[in-house]
């Protein structure tokens, strides 16, 4: 049996604070390569969270159209610009942060005042510039996620004063993989190349272990609900034996007609169950209930449920 090895090959930052990093899996059986590398790549992409802004209260502005006097862009730029900060935190709960400022000044992301747990990867990304002395006020939510939420989808009424960003968690911006196979004494084995971009909130190895750990958590969890179905799978047999499986069936499925139905619920009987507790001398004691109505209620019980009165 081949042991499956993992190697580090190249771990570099860009200029853009994003993260580039270069991995070999190899000794693998053919065929697992293409599985391997598919399932990492998609959990990588898909299932791993991060922290973003997900929506901005501004003084003054109620609306994303709206304009802020001497400042160079208008709203619907700003808060692209503002999607554009990397963040990082390992806190999952919402947090706040707030930027007051007095212009003339350019604003760039170091300039907002986060919780302590938090931190801005990318410190110089430009988010507007104010060209007169007016003061500037800004609060900020951010929140943990996974993928990418719509602000349509984000909004709440208790923050009809927030407007709501298009909000991308994803710490991963791009993965990439190749196949090689590996021919040694007439064995044949396949090798993975695997190249993983994150943007600099998480470095391509932690990205890796965590993608790793999201898959072995997720087969333990199929495994352990398959095991706990074995052992449970003999209890409906065990209740079947001392529960009614009728009881709640409502008289309107037995399709009765108009006069016996009509009896029926007078006599507040709204259940199978109901009725089973009436025998059939009893039921003939109800008003306007005759012999016929009782006879079509037996024949029902007996041809749909299979339950015969004696």
């Amino acid at each position: 049996m081949t042991n499956i090895s993992i190697t580090c090959l190249k771990s570099e930052q860009i200029e853009s604070g994003s993260c580039h990093g270069q991995f070999l899996i190899h000794s693998l059986k053919p065929g697992q390569g293409i599985t391997i590398g598919n399932q990492l790549r998609r959990v990588l992409l898909n299932d791993l969270g991060g922290v973003a802004i997900s929506a901005v209260r501004i003084a003054g502005v109620s609306h994303e159209f709206s304009i802020l006097p001497g400042v160079r862009e208008d709203i619907l730029e700003i808060l692209l610009n503002l999607k554009g900060i990397i963040l990082k935190s390992k806190n999952r709960t919402p947090e706040f942060g707030r930027l007051k400022i007095q212009g003339p000044a350019v604003i760039t992301a170091d300039l907002i005042q986060l919780p302590s747990n938090l931190e801005i990867v990318n410190p110089n990304h430009y988010i507007m510039t104010i060209s007169t002395s007016n003061i500037l006020e800004i609060e900020f939510k951010f929140e943990y996620g996974t993928g990418y939420k719509l602000a349509s989808q984000t909004f709440l009424e208790e923050n009809e004063n927030y407007l709501q960003l298009d909000t991308i968690f994803m710490p991963v911006e791009k993965v990439d993989f190749k196949i090689e196979n590996i021919y040694d004494n007439n064995n044949i084995s396949e090798r993975i190349f695997l190249d993983i971009w994150t943007n600099g909130s998480i470095s391509p190895n932690e990205a890796l272990k965590s993608a790793a750990q999201l898959t072995i958590d997720l087969f333990s969890f199929l495994v352990e609900e398959k095991n706990n179905e074995k052992k449970t799978e003999l209890k409906p047999k065990i209740r079947s034996i001392s529960i009614e499986p009728y009881t709640n069936i409502a008289i309107e499925e037995l399709q009765l007609s108009v006069r016996a139905y009509n009896c029926l619920k007078k006599a507040q009987i709204n259940t199978v169950g109901d009725l089973l507790h009436y025998s059939p001398e009893k039921l003939q004691e109800l008003k306007n209930f005759g012999r016929k109505s009782a006879d079509e209620v037996f024949s029902t019980l007996k041809n749909k449920l299979g339950i015969i009165l004696k």
